[in-house]
């Protein structure tokens, strides 16, 4: 029984794109390891930017300096 935790920034992440996500993820587990989907768990935790760091720097003060995880 496969238990999948996916830790993100709490930002624009929508109900629908958390759906499309554990979708997605299900699907690569059943393909890859030849698992049940209805046996698979996908935990998703929305992390505050203050309680991410990133190079030495927490993710709140890097946006303030113009960081983005959007992609380019």
């Amino acid at each position: 029984m496969p238990f999948i935790k996916i830790d993100v920034l709490r930002e624009d992440i929508t109900r629908e794109k958390k759906q499309e996500l554990i979708k997605k993820i299900s699907e690569a587990v059943t393909t890859v390891l030849n698992k049940d989907p209805h046996l698979t768990h996908i935990m998703i935790n929305e992390v505050e930017d203050d309680n991410w760091g990133y190079a030495g720097e927490q993710v709140s003060v890097l946006k303030e300096q113009g960081f983005s995880t959007e992609k380019k």
